[in-house]
């Protein structure tokens, strides 16, 4: 098959072929290229508001393209290797679910990892597909939950054999990857498919001497994040599909749930984004290797904190490390994550990606530069002189072994009931209860609530966790199973 030209963004440059038409718009959005919503228009400015237009023939349509989305969509296939590629305007979370229910319908069963993003589960509710758990390691140290053991894999794959998928996380947010080829050898050999959740694995696509992404692995669909560490636009993303899984039938499921009125600064950044990864994603990234691999060694010269990487891989749960994420655990301080977080926030006006009970991620990537790194290592350096305590009495567990007793869709709909959530142990929960980010269910519907959890839970809400998912905002009641 002929190359494509990569140098070529035909959705970016079909909208600035169409602002020098200075065409009358009689048609929606309402605001008229800004001129109807002058305080938008001041605000985001005449440039872009005069491209947030409909789909129009010369603009094609992202439920059945067949022009400049099409060619757009055929030039991200071939720069991420992959045989199709669809341009998601829902955020991640709609491609992470327009991948399951392509790959499971009511009663089927998938494999997955229980840390998953609550997107995966989102979908189970909506297709009524029942999980099967591959229980991930834990590193008792560090708090968190690791990559899939291929032994483990193998069993429920043994016990499971009527099980239609397997979904990986590649990587985890903290930047832990399983062994992705394997699990995607053992998937393919029992006659499954392999789906990859790689929110956060953008730049292994690009980057050199970088996990492998999921479709140089041979996985059969991968959600992408592009605006993560891809550069787009919050709320943009890609999904990716190999040789076997039929593209039409993807683009039914996507126009199931995905709007009929797509954003052109949402797709036009998609677009803009793939070009300048394939022109300079190599040396961006290498650049951002580099800033945290320095970041690390500064950061555990500090003392008390520990800036992992590469010297976890272990070969099996800890397969590989993404090298560009900066996960921080900050516990032997004597703070919580989540508390150095808003220390960094209030005190320093530095914003990181998130805090947890024991740890810290600073998102690296291609905007970053070295004088805002060496401010976060100062900032660290300055929160444990200032705060440092005794960290005896800190939780450490972040990952707790779920009991599933329904089905996640069974659960969510069922008669249910409120209760205080202080009293809610040994019932079954039906809704979620997380911490977000990073988005991770501590209870999914379906799921036993145990003291145990009830603990984490409360304590999570004392160190200063952003709650969600119960109906009550408050997270004082819960609904389980009447």
């Amino acid at each position: 098959m002929e190359k494509l030209d990569q140098n070529r963004a035909p959705i970016y440059e079909a909208l600035q072929k169409f602002r020098e038409m200075r065409v009358v718009p009689f048609d929606v959005p309402g605001h008229k290229h800004g001129r109807g919503n002058p305080e938008l228009t001041a605000f985001l400015g005449e440039k872009c508001v005069s491209i947030d237009v409909n789909s129009m023939k010369p603009l094609d349509n992202l439920c059945h393209p067949i022009s400049v989305i099409r060619d757009a969509e055929m030039l991200a296939a071939e720069a991420f290797g992959a045989a199709h590629a669809f341009l998601m305007v829902g955020g991640t979370t709609s491609s992470v679910q327009c991948m399951v229910l392509s790959a499971c319908k009511r009663g089927d069963k998938i494999i997955l990892p229980r840390n998953v993003h609550r997107s995966v589960i989102n979908a189970l509710v909506i297709c009524g597909a029942v999980p099967v758990y591959v229980n991930p390691a834990v590193d008792v140290n560090l708090g968190i939950s690791l990559g899939m053991q291929r032994e483990q894999v193998a069993r429920a794959i043994a016990e499971h054999p009527d099980a239609v998928a397997v979904l990986v996380n590649n990587p985890t947010y903290y930047g832990v990857c399983s062994d992705i080829r394997a699990i995607v050898d053992m998937a393919h050999q029992a006659g499954m498919l392999c789906l990859a959740d790689e929110a956060h694995g953008t730049h292994f696509y690009f980057g050199e001497n970088m996990p492998v992404s999921a479709m140089s692995a041979g996985a059969d669909m991968s959600s992408v994040s592009m605006h993560k560490s891809g550069g787009s636009l919050t709320q943009s993303s890609l999904l990716l599909t190999g040789e076997n899984i039929n593209p039409g039938y993807v683009r039914q499921i996507i126009n199931l749930t995905q709007t009929t009125s797509a954003s052109y600064l949402l797709m036009s950044s998609l677009d803009i984004s793939r070009r300048n990864l394939v022109q300079r994603g190599k040396a961006v990234f290498e650049k951002v290797v580099e800033m945290a691999e320095y970041a690390r060694e500064e950061i555990n010269a500090i003392g008390g904190y520990y800036a992992f990487g590469k010297e976890l891989i272990n070969g099996d749960s800890i397969y590989d490390f993404d090298p560009t994420k900066l996960s921080v655990h900050t516990r032997d301080i004597g703070l919580a994550g989540i508390e150095v977080y808003d220390i960094l926030r209030d005190d320093y006006d530095i914003q990181i990606e998130f805090g947890d009970i024991g740890n810290i991620l600073a998102y690296l990537s291609m905007g970053d530069r070295s004088q805002e790194l060496e401010r976060l290592v100062s900032a660290l350096a300055e929160i444990r002189r200032r705060y440092q305590k005794d960290p005896s009495g800190l939780l450490s567990q972040e990952y707790i072994d779920p009991e599933v007793v329904a089905s996640p869709q069974e659960a969510f709909y069922a008669k249910k009931k409120s209760v205080p959530i202080a009293e809610s142990a040994g019932c079954v929960c039906s809704e979620f209860v997380m911490c977000y980010p990073p988005g991770i269910p501590i209870l999914a519907p379906g799921e036993r609530i145990t003291q145990e959890i009830l603990d984490y839970i409360q304590y999570a809400k004392i160190k200063g966790c952003s709650m969600t998912g119960p109906e009550d905002p408050d997270i004082q009641n819960i609904n389980v199973l009447a």
